[in-house]
């Protein structure tokens, strides 16, 4: 099913290939697009790379999530553009071009999942699947004002997909409304282990003092006041008591290993032309030793202890998706590496802990949005999505 056009660049140009899926079902009469680094049976599975989509041949079967959707009775509409082997927050590709952010023109889009966040923003599809390892569907839902998940860990079948740091990689969506949003979910996540409702709220004090400055304080405050009003006020807590910037170190040598070992016999080999920040990042992650890996693990059993003690049953983090809004595209490789910084501080907590976190576009800042972000109990994906309907209404 082809779209008419494409006005804001969010889909790769392969060949029209028909996909077939079930004629009725949960997800019949909405439309979705794929990031181009889950397979779709006949297509490539490029991953925002030339050499990568050279190697590639048409992919054999769908990828685990892209199957339960076509057999829910979703129709696929097309593969979008990735951030170069999904290793980027801002969501740029020298190679293929970048998305356009149709909520914020002139900005990027996010990353990686940058074609499928625009697809959506766009209203040229219903919903797409994105992937999220640091931020990678968080992060573009904040910039383009879209419902974005990051799924508790493990939660929803990932095989058939890039990997880039398989202890943190996650499948999410993107959706403009609640209503299909909360479809997507039914589909794709099953029923929630048992617990109480969510009834409780926590403001991460830490994760706030991480906001670009007062204007993005300004306007998240009566977002969080909407989240309060909804629930019990558990008042306001330090995330992280050795600082979040700790958190971040063990997020970045713990995806840096990882992605070498998914990547770097590859890059060894085929020498591709990569990126220079994507290249970068390869060659930082190049350098992280065994004993650095093996030193982030430990961190990260503390991170999902002291996490995980926050939230307890019924209780959700109230969080800045990111920092501030999307950065210009004509910020300087300098800018937006630091903006990168600051942004993992706030994202590498529910990828460390392993438990779901959800943005919301509840705020405007300069008349682009900024997400606001409930990280909640491992296993409650859709007790956290029914809670933002709540807010939303």
């Amino acid at each position: 099913m082809p779209i008419p056009a494409d006005p804001v660049h969010a889909f790769v140009d392969y060949a029209d290939v028909p996909v077939a899926g079930a004629d009725d079902g949960p997800l019949a009469g909405l439309t979705f697009a794929v990031k181009d680094i889950f397979d779709v049976a006949g297509y490539p599975t490029g991953c925002g790379n030339p050499e990568k989509r050279a190697d590639a041949g048409p992919a054999a079967a769908h990828a685990a999530a892209v199957a339960t959707l076509l057999s829910a009775g979703a129709r696929f509409v097309g593969k979008t553009h990735t951030a170069e082997l999904a290793y980027s927050l801002d969501g740029r590709n020298e190679h293929y071009g970048t998305p356009a952010n149709p909520a914020a023109p002139g900005r990027v889009p996010g990353g990686s999942s940058s074609g499928s966040a625009a697809a959506v923003a766009a209203g040229l599809v219903d919903f797409a699947l994105g992937s999220d390892t640091g931020g990678s569907v968080r992060g573009p839902a904040s910039f383009c004002g879209l419902i974005g998940l990051r799924t508790t860990f493990g939660r929803v079948d990932i095989s058939g997909t890039m990997p880039l740091a398989p202890s943190l990689d996650t499948v999410g969506w993107f959706a403009r409304n609640i209503d299909v949003y909360d479809r997507v979910g039914a589909v794709l996540l099953g029923e929630d282990v048992d617990g109480p409702s969510l009834t409780r709220a926590v403001v991460g004090e830490d994760a706030f003092a991480q906001l670009a400055g007062a204007a993005e304080r300004v306007a998240l405050a009566p977002a969080v006041a909407r989240v309060v009003e909804r629930l019990a006020d558990g008042g306001s807590t330090t995330i992280a008591p050795g600082g979040l910037d700790h958190w971040q170190g063990a997020f970045r040598t713990l995806q840096g290993f990882e992605a070498w070992r998914a990547h770097g016999a590859w890059i060894e080999s085929r020498k591709p032309n990569l990126t220079p920040p994507v290249g970068g990042r390869f060659e930082a992650a190049r350098r992280v030793s065994r004993d650095q890996y093996d030193e982030a693990k430990a961190s990260r059993i503390d991170v999902r202890r002291r996490v995980r003690e926050i939230v307890g049953a019924d209780t959700v983090i109230v969080v800045p998706t990111m920092p501030t809004i999307a950065p210009p595209m004509t910020a300087s490789e300098g800018e937006l590496e630091s903006f990168r910084g600051r942004a993992l501080s706030l994202l590498c907590v529910a990828g460390l802990a392993g438990v779901p976190q959800i943005s919301l576009p509840l705020a405007i800042v300069d008349g682009c949005p900024l997400g606001l972000s409930l990280i909640g109990p491992p296993g409650r994906d859709r007790a956290l999505i029914g809670l933002a309907r709540a807010i939303l209404a």
